[in-house]
């Protein structure tokens, strides 16, 4: 793109430079047109545009209590530069690690838009493990890339704070939402102006970054739809959130879902990306991350993130990744045990959900509950509904707690919760509110879960428009609490001595 070529008095490029050239980390530039107008013969529109071929855009991820995963994107490929990550301890000497190099083809989507009017060349991305970190201490670095002449090119200097070792008894601060998308920071809107709430919850966020230690993106992430250019727009509106702290996803139906390509819903909904753009540009955990399913510790948290655009029913692969992700957790050290997926598996009184007599997911809640109940998993997030819900704790359709704002004791049912407010157009509500929904609201928002220690837990719904909480709960419990038979939940046991 020659956009970067112009000159602009707030442009953070080099005006006049080789693209390729640039020192900063984000280049994006005023560019200004102008249109004849009748009445007065002349007029101008300006728009912000942002080309990541430029120089960097780039998002952080956790890899493991020990290692941290940092991923940008750029314009070189291998056979013209080394790209690696220079980094330490804040105050200590760095050290360089080096960064694999991928990228995506027009050959490997798998139909149109992605592959036809949607494409556009993502670039080259780059992918470094920081290994062997120290937990809770705060690390610098840079990113750079050695050209063929021996010169260096970077980008400015980030920093962030390692992760907690799993079980250790801290503050850890949480962020769960769904379906956020991107915005228009110049004023212009995408057409239908599909995600207008995107860039309040990213404000929000960018807001309290310093009271924030880990991002759960569940699904829709950027809704480019096969516009592949509207990936570069994500990752720019989200890098001063995702190069502070792990900013981790899950796979949805705007990511993947496209027919004859082994999703789980035969629908067009990724416009054509099949999940190649998802899985390339997000790192996660995942062993096969076509297969979009993984765990995620931090601290006295486990996440077991599922893939609901694959088969999750009883028997299925991820089935069992589910349960073993689920029953391999130490619930002395990380007591508060999460489940997440895109699309609403458990309990949700949309609209549509109740047009179909379902309030749920299709086969969601039928394969699952019982490996819930079983387990004792404390929260259940999702998105793919445009709203915020909140169940009660529920088991087969039973509410089996008859508190509202604070739970203690025993686990006995999951408390579900629908958070998919991120940004995308708003989902109305059926007209009917089920006896299980303790609260509901139609607008724009997130979830953030504090866990003060390993027994006291507290939940808090914020509206993107103010930041302020608009739902919250406690729940305070011991070991033993996750320890005592319930229904369905009980270890076995004999007669024997």
């Amino acid at each position: 793109m020659k956009v970067l070529f112009f000159n602009g008095s707030s442009s953070t490029c080099w005006p006049g430079s080789d693209p390729k050239e640039q020192g900063p980390f984000i280049c994006s530039a005023p560019i200004k047109y102008k249109f004849v107008n009748s009445m007065t013969g002349k007029t101008s529109l300006s728009f912000q545009l942002i080309n990541q071929r430029a120089d960097f855009s780039f998002a952080l991820f956790s890899g493991g209590i020990y290692n941290m995963t940092v991923t940008w994107t750029s314009g070189y490929n291998i056979n013209e530069s080394t790209p690696f990550v220079e980094w330490g301890l804040t105050g200590n000497s760095p050290v360089q690690s080096p960064a694999g190099t991928l990228t995506v083809s027009r050959n490997s989507l798998c139909g149109s838009p992605a592959s036809t009017v949607g494409w556009r060349d993502p670039g080259f991305i780059h992918t470094s493990f920081l290994k062997n970190l120290w937990p809770n201490m705060e690390y610098t670095y840079r990113l750079g890339h050695l050209l063929l002449d021996d010169s260096y090119i970077w980008s400015k200097q980030y920093s962030f704070k390692a992760s907690p070792y799993p079980g250790q008894d801290s503050l850890q601060r949480v962020i769960v939402f769904g379906d956020m998308g991107k915005g228009e920071r110049d004023g212009s809107n995408e057409y239908s102006n599909y995600q207008p709430g995107s860039l309040n919850t990213t404000d929000q966020l960018i807001k309290d970054i310093e009271n924030i230690d880990i991002v759960y993106h569940i699904g829709d992430t950027t809704y480019a739809n096969g516009y592949i250019s509207q990936w570069d727009q994500f990752t720019a509106q989200v890098e001063p959130i995702a190069s502070r702290v792990p900013y981790m996803t899950a796979s949805g139906n705007h990511e993947r879902d496209w027919p004859n390509t082994g999703s789980f819903y035969d629908t067009m909904d990724s416009g054509g990306e099949c999940g190649v753009l998802a899985q390339t540009m997000f790192y996660v955990p995942a062993e096969n991350r076509a297969k979009f399913w993984y765990a995620s510790d931090y601290g006295m948290f486990r996440f077991c993130i599922a893939d609901s655009e694959h088969d999750l029913r009883e028997g299925s692969e991820q089935y069992k990744f589910i349960e073993h992700c689920l029953a391999t957790v130490d619930r002395q050290k990380q007591p508060w045990l999460i489940f997440s997926a895109h699309r609403v598996l458990g309990y949700s009184s949309d609209y549509f959900y109740g047009m179909e007599g379902s309030f749920e997911e299709p086969m969601g809640r039928e394969s699952l509950q019982k490996l819930w109940q079983k387990y004792k998993v404390d929260l259940a997030f999702y998105g793919h509904v445009h709203n915020y819900e909140r169940s009660c704790p529920i088991y087969q359709n039973q509410c089996v707690n008859s508190e509202k704002s604070h739970y203690s004791g025993t686990v006995k049912g999951t408390i579900h919760v629908v958070v998919g407010g991120g940004g995308s157009h708003l989902s109305k509500f059926s007209d009917i509110t089920p006896f299980w929904s303790i609260y509901r609201d139609y607008d724009w928002g997130f979830v953030k879960l504090t866990a003060f220690d390993h027994s006291s837990l507290l939940f808090e719904y914020k509206k993107s428009r103010d930041g302020k909480v608009y739902d919250s709960f406690t729940i305070s419990r011991d070991y033993k609490d996750v320890l005592a038979c319930v229904h369905d939940g009980c270890e076995a046991t004999t007669l024997a001595h």
